[in-house]
C-alpha cells in the first residue's frame, strides 16, 4: 500500500513510541509514558478494527484470585512469588478505577463466589481460608475477604452445588466500556491510534527500530513495546507464552435472575456472572488444553456444549432461555502466572503473559512496560 506524503509525515514520521497491541496493556503504556513525555510524538497499532485478543472479549471480573486457583498457585510457586502476584492484581484494579472512575466502567462490587461440588477440593480450601484471609488483609487491609456461604447456594438456585466460598472484595466492570475510555483518554492526551495494521517484523538496528507492516510499509521508531499477550509468540517465537482460547456465550435476558455477581467452578476453568438480565459463562479450555492453543479466534462444539449443559444442569435449572451471543478471545499464559515485562532489546521492550487476568493487572503492567522507555 503506498502512503501519501501527508500520511507519512503526520502518522508514521519522528515517532517516539510505537506500542504494538491497542488491548488493556498497550493503552495503559501508551498514556503512561504520554503523561510523562507530553511532546512525544506515541503511536499504537493494532492489528483489528478492536482489540484482538482478549481486552473486550473477556467477561469483565474484577478479581484478584478464587481460593482454588491460589491454593493451585502455591503449588507451582513461592509463597512470596503468588501472594507478589495477587497485590499487583489488587493494585492494578485500583490504579483501573481511578484512572477511568467507576462509573465509565460500570464496576460493581457485588462479590464473587467459588462453587464446589467436590467435597476434598472444598475441604482443602475451606481449611486454608483464616491463611488466605491473613494474607489478604496484608495486601487489602480488608479483614475476612473469604468466607463460606453455603446459605446463598437454596438463594442463587444452583442444582448439585454442595459449597460456596465467597470472596467479598471481587467485582465485575463492563470491558467494553473500559477499552472504549481508555480508547478516549489515550486520544485526549494526542495519541495515535491505527487500527487494521499488522506488523510482520521488529528489528532494533540501535538508534532506531524499523517496523515492518504486513501491507509492505516500513517505518522507525525510538522505542517499541510489544503489546499483543498471546500473540507475542508470532513476532517473537523464542517467548514463553503460549496463546490461550477462551470460549464465551450470553444468553437472552432471563425473566427474574438469581444470579449476581462473579463465579467460579471447577478450579476456575469455568466462570459465570450476570450481566443486568442476561448470564455470561466461558471456559471449559480444560476439555482441550492442545486444541485451545490456539492463534485462531473460533468456537468449538465440544466447548460450547459444556458451557451450555453446566448452565441447564447446574447453574439456571429448569430456566427458559436462548443464546443469544457466542465469542471467543486470546489470552496469553505460560508454565507459571508470573507476568513477562522486560527489554528484548536495547529500544524494544515486551509486556506479555497475563495469565487470564488482564482486567486486574493490565494497567500495572502497561505502566511497567513505559518505564523501560524513559
Amino acid at each position: 500500500m503506498n502512503l501519501s506524503f501527508w500520511e507519512c509525515e503526520s502518522f508514521f514520521a519522528n515517532i517516539d513510541l510505537t506500542v504494538i497491541g491497542s488491548g488493556i496493556v498497550g493503552l495503559n503504556a501508551a498514556i503512561s509514558y504520554k503523561k510523562k513525555y507530553p511532546f512525544k510524538k506515541v503511536l499504537i497499532l493494532e492489528r483489528g478494527i478492536l482489540p484482538s485478543g482478549a481486552s473486550s472479549k473477556n467477561a469483565g471480573f474484577a478479581c484478584f484470585g478464587s481460593p482454588s486457583e491460589i491454593i493451585e498457585d502455591l503449588t507451582k510457586q513461592t509463597e512470596d512469588e503468588t501472594f507478589a502476584l495477587v497485590e499487583k492484581r489488587w493494585l492494578g484494579l485500583i490504579k483501573l478505577r481511578n484512572m477511568l472512575g467507576d462509573n465509565n466502567i460500570k464496576y460493581e462490587n457485588n462479590g464473587s463466589f467459588e462453587l464446589f461440588t467436590n467435597e476434598e477440593l472444598f475441604n482443602t480450601c475451606a481449611d486454608r481460608i483464616p491463611y488466605l484471609n491473613k494474607h489478604l488483609y496484608s495486601i487489602t487491609k480488608q479483614k475476612d475477604v473469604y468466607g463460606i456461604a453455603d446459605e446463598k447456594i437454596s438463594q442463587f438456585g444452583f442444582n448439585n452445588v454442595n459449597h460456596l466460598i465467597k470472596n467479598r472484595l471481587e467485582g465485575q466492570i463492563d470491558t467494553g466500556e473500559m477499552i472504549k475510555n481508555l480508547i478516549l483518554l489515550a486520544q485526549q492526551l494526542g495519541i495515535i491510534l491505527i487500527n487494521n495494521i499488522g506488523i510482520s517484523s521488529i528489528h532494533d538496528e540501535g538508534k532506531k527500530v524499523r517496523i515492518e507492516t504486513l501491507t509492505q510499509n516500513t517505518f522507525t521508531s525510538t522505542k517499541v513495546i510489544v503489546a499483543t499477550n498471546g500473540f507475542a509468540k508470532q513476532l517473537f517465537p523464542h517467548l514463553e507464552v503460549n496463546p490461550a482460547r477462551a470460549q464465551v456465550l450470553v444468553t437472552s435476558k432471563i425473566k427474574n435472575l438469581k444470579l449476581k455477581g462473579t463465579f467460579h467452578y471447577d478450579r476456575g476453568y469455568y466462570y459465570f456472572r450476570n450481566i443486568g438480565q442476561r448470564l455470561l459463562i466461558g471456559g471449559g479450555r480444560n476439555l482441550d488444553f492442545k486444541g485451545e492453543e490456539t492463534f485462531e479466534l473460533g468456537l468449538t462444539d465440544t466447548i460450547q456444549q459444556s458451557l451450555e449443559n453446566l448452565l441447564k444442569t447446574t447453574i439456571i435449572p429448569e430456566t427458559e432461555y436462548t443464546v443469544d451471543y457466542k465469542w471467543s478471545g486470546i489470552m496469553g499464559i505460560g508454565t507459571n502466572k508470573t507476568t513477562i515485562v522486560k527489554n528484548l532489546s536495547e529500544n524494544v521492550v515486551c509486556a506479555v503473559r497475563l495469565g487470564g487476568m488482564g482486567v486486574a493487572i493490565g494497567s500495572l503492567i502497561g505502566e511497567e512496560a513505559a518505564d523501560l522507555c524513559f
